[in-house]
């Protein structure tokens, strides 16, 4: 097998992208370090927790929303939860399956830390870019998710792979 090496261009792009991608997430994870004392990963489990039907969901689902391991998911969640922001509890369709909740003292931290985090959002990526950037931006990404994910049933070049995508059975 012949390696298809990367061109110049290609990789510029790769560079530049990956030098974006770690100062992002350094520069949001430092910010919601100071403001709310927690690192993005647990933020983003208190906002996709307050964004679901009654502020719960199952942990598998959130999990694959998330893009992270189960493991590192319950390892997350127990920190929460011992800080009182999140509570889970047993799935009452499937015995193995277990639910994140988010307290009313975790909504009250996400509405804390929510303006200096978009805030910080909107200053390092959003204002950087024009309408038209901000669009392609979507794009792009959202191309490199079905390519890695699948789209609409059929495999993804990595799709096998994705430790958080196991289908399970929904909990009401």
């Amino acid at each position: 097998m012949t390696t298809r090496w990367l061109s110049p261009d290609e990789q510029r792009a790769w560079r530049a992208y990956m030098a974006a991608t770690h100062l992002l997430e350094d520069t949001i994870d430092r910010q919601l370090q100071q403001d709310a004392g927690m690192p993005h990963l647990y933020y983003s489990i208190l906002v996709h927790l307050s964004e679901a039907p009654e502020r719960r969901l199952r942990m598998t689902d959130l999990a694959e929303r998330l893009k992270i391991t189960r493991s590192r998911l319950t390892y997350a969640v127990a920190r929460l939860e011992r800080d009182g922001l999140v509570r889970r509890e047993g799935c009452t369709s499937d015995r193995r399956g277990s639910l994140a909740l988010l307290t009313e003292e975790g909504m009250d931290v996400l509405e804390r830390a929510a303006p200096g985090h978009v805030e910080t959002v909107r200053g390092v990526l959003f204002d950087q870019l024009g309408a038209e950037q901000v669009a392609q931006l979507e794009e792009i990404c959202s191309r490199i998710v079905r390519g890695l994910q699948g789209d609409g049933g059929e495999a993804g070049c990595a799709s096998v792979d994705l430790p958080w995508l196991r289908r399970s059975t929904p909990c009401k």
